[in-house]
């Protein structure tokens, strides 16, 4: 025979457990992390197989360290400064993300564009995100000797300039340990601008030395 005090016990403590899921599912969506990537063919996977370039590599990295964080790529091939911080805003109000890395501007010196250009642009770009509540990592680059000592030096500045401004991380230069290694020619693919997937690995790390604090 059963006992109902028991049956009734048993019941309740089975309806509580169900009452709580949602708020523990809310809970877990609440503290869940969303990093927003926003560059161009670099981290666009140019000329690369799907998932194997290095913001899918962060993925998976961000996984086997069962970490509650997901990635939302909207990197675009031959994307500018200008076409970023035209995209941006939509992006923040859809994905609503707790970190964004912006990882753009060597498509600007590529076509030759105004510096002062290149540089409001980004500071427009970590400001909003940062107003947003984000997390802002700024990811450098740097430009061939060909293009000359000065324009060179100042298009490097102007990322650490941006990020001490807005108060965001920085990756001094994405492709170190590529385009500076003296292996550089194994480590591109037959244009000699985009890293090939050997590469993919160092630019991830290069991304993780900084972004991995910020996420912890």
């Amino acid at each position: 025979m059963v006992d109902r005090r028991r049956f009734v016990g048993h019941c309740s403590a089975w309806l509580a457990a169900a009452a709580a899921l949602p708020a523990l599912a809310s809970a877990a969506a609440a503290s869940r992390k969303t990093v927003l990537v926003l560059g161009d063919s670099l981290s666009a996977e140019y000329g690369l197989a799907r998932g194997s370039g290095w913001v899918a590599l962060l993925e998976q990295r961000l996984l086997a360290k069962k970490l509650n964080v997901g990635v939302v790529n909207a990197s675009i091939s031959g994307e500018t400064t200008s076409g970023g911080r035209s995209r941006l805003p939509e992006l923040l109000l859809r994905q609503h993300p707790t970190h964004v890395i912006l990882e753009l501007g060597g498509n600007d010196a590529l076509r030759g564009l105004p510096l002062a250009m290149t540089e409001a642009n980004l500071r427009a770009m970590a400001a909003a995100a940062g107003a947003s509540g984000a997390k802002v990592l700024l990811v450098g680059m740097l430009v061939p000797p060909n293009y000359g000592r000065r324009y060179a030096d100042d298009f490097a500045a102007l990322y650490a300039r941006v990020a001490k401004e807005q108060g965001a991380a920085l990756v001094p230069f994405l492709l170190k340990g590529i385009a500076d290694s003296p292996q550089s020619e194994s480590l591109f693919q037959g244009d000699r601008i985009h890293p090939n997937a050997q590469a993919q690995t160092t630019m991830l790390d290069n991304v993780w030395a900084v972004l991995g604090p910020m996420l912890r």
